[in-house]
């Protein structure tokens, strides 16, 4: 290994590569959430029902998945699963603009959850071999942009293609782009040695699974950021999903203008705060370990009060004002966490502990948060009416402030760490 020399411009390239496919994959993930309204006309649909197609579904798929696919990138070429994984799921999301019945969109949108499963771990694992624990929170965090820039596309395509062309075409549009980008990975892609910047000049054989899960369970800093993770992804993902929504159906905004508004919100707005955090995570982080994590539970107390201000607002504008609070402070957890998993991994067992860490936060997180807002709003409809879906995203504040407790103590077990 000592032989082999990345430059800086072969590892700024394949960072830049891999948040071409994690925004790919956000878009493709998310754009069903601007195109609720219409495919729950098209179909004759419940909120459940849609929180089964943007939640249980997808998510059971892609977390169970991710852990066989993450295991078989601890041991071979994780450039060719990256680039079989974004081809399935682009050409299942195109696919999705054919579905006649809500079932076919089902088993389609299952299908991007299948692709997908084989993207993240091995991702994170290539990073982590490119950029050493000093730097590895801010080349997360450039990475974890790819969510605001997939949700940005997402909005706005979903949002205008479906009033020029119908939420079908949308599908179609958003998920061609992805073949191109799994040509770029295949061809020009360099995938670096294991442990490359962590120096490391032999790589330790890759772990039994039950092996991994027993050594993350031992870990009590990331028993911590683990549940930490999974509920603030709880949360966020039911925002992203019923947020739309709340502002079509009780502020009366169109998908286009809505899906535009928000494009700029949390993706470009989301964007700068996703990189901010794992930045400062890195910056103060040399003089206080704690600080890897605790810039994550400052940007939850902040996001708090503007959550609930936003989702009781009386009209659009104030809504959209005190909204743009949470599109910033939503993705602060992204590059820190997963940063702080890798850290806390040897390099044989990175794609595994990332895979179970994504399993629990898309279960639990991508899979009851978009569902349970639904289950909310159907149940409180009767009573409340089109309101109903306020109370759902209410709720997941709660759990958000829920998971700035768990974060907190991560920052407490990392400093104690450091001092020892």
């Amino acid at each position: 290994m000592s032989e082999i020399t990345i430059t800086k411009r072969q590892r700024g390239y394949t960072l830049f590569l891999l948040v071409l496919v994690f925004t790919s994959s956000h878009v493709d993930r998310q754009i069903v959430a601007i195109l609720q309204e219409p495919i729950k006309h098209a179909f004759g649909i419940s909120d459940t029902q849609l929180g089964l197609l943007t939640g249980v579904m997808f998510a059971l798929f892609y977390a169970t998945l991710g852990m066989p696919m993450a295991m078989w990138a601890d041991r071979r070429n994780r450039r060719n699963l990256i680039t079989f994984s974004i081809t399935l799921w682009s050409g299942m999301t195109a696919l999705c603009g054919a579905a006649l019945q809500f079932w076919q969109l089902l088993i389609t949108r299952v299908g991007v959850g299948v692709g997908e499963a084989g993207s993240n771990p091995p991702s994170h694992s290539v990073i982590s071999d490119l950029y050493g624990p000093t730097e590895r929170a801010t080349a997360m965090a450039i990475f974890g942009v790819g969510v605001n820039i997939g949700i940005m596309l997402g909005y706005l395509i979903g949002g205008w293609v479906n009033e020029w062309l119908g939420w079908r075409w949308a599908f179609v549009v958003a998920g061609a782009p992805g073949l191109i980008i799994a040509l770029m990975v295949r061809f020009t892609m360099t995938e670096p040695p294991r442990g490359y910047a962590d120096g490391i000049q032999e790589k330790p054989p890759a772990p039994p699974f039950w092996s991994v899960v027993t050594t993350m369970w031992h870990n009590s800093t990331l028993r911590h950021l683990l549940a930490s993770n999974i509920l603030i992804s709880f949360a966020g993902y039911a925002g992203i999903a019923w947020t739309p929504v709340y502002f079509q159906r009780i502020h009366g905004m169109s998908t286009g203008e809505s899906g535009t508004w928000l494009a700029v919100m949390i993706g470009l707005g989301g964007g700068i705060g996703t990189f901010l955090a794992g930045y400062l995570a890195d910056k103060f982080g040399k003089t206080n370990e704690g600080w890897r994590a605790w810039i994550v539970t400052v940007s939850i107390l902040v996001y708090t009060p503007m959550s609930i201000l936003a989702f009781t607002a009386d009209n659009a504008s104030s809504a959209l004002f005190w909204f743009a609070g949470p599109a910033f402070l939503g993705g602060a957890y992204i590059g820190t966490n997963f940063a702080l998993l890798q850290s806390q991994l040897g390099v044989e067992m990175r794609s595994v502990g990332a895979a179970i860490n994504l399993f629990l936060l898309n279960i639990i997180g991508l899979g009851l948060g978009p569902l349970f807002v639904g289950i909310v709003s159907d149940l409180t409809e009767p009573t409340f009416g089109i309101d109903s879906v306020r109370y759902g995203l209410l709720f997941t504040v709660v759990i958000m402030v829920w998971g700035a407790v768990h974060q907190y103590r991560v920052g407490q077990l990392l400093k104690r760490a450091a001092s020892q």
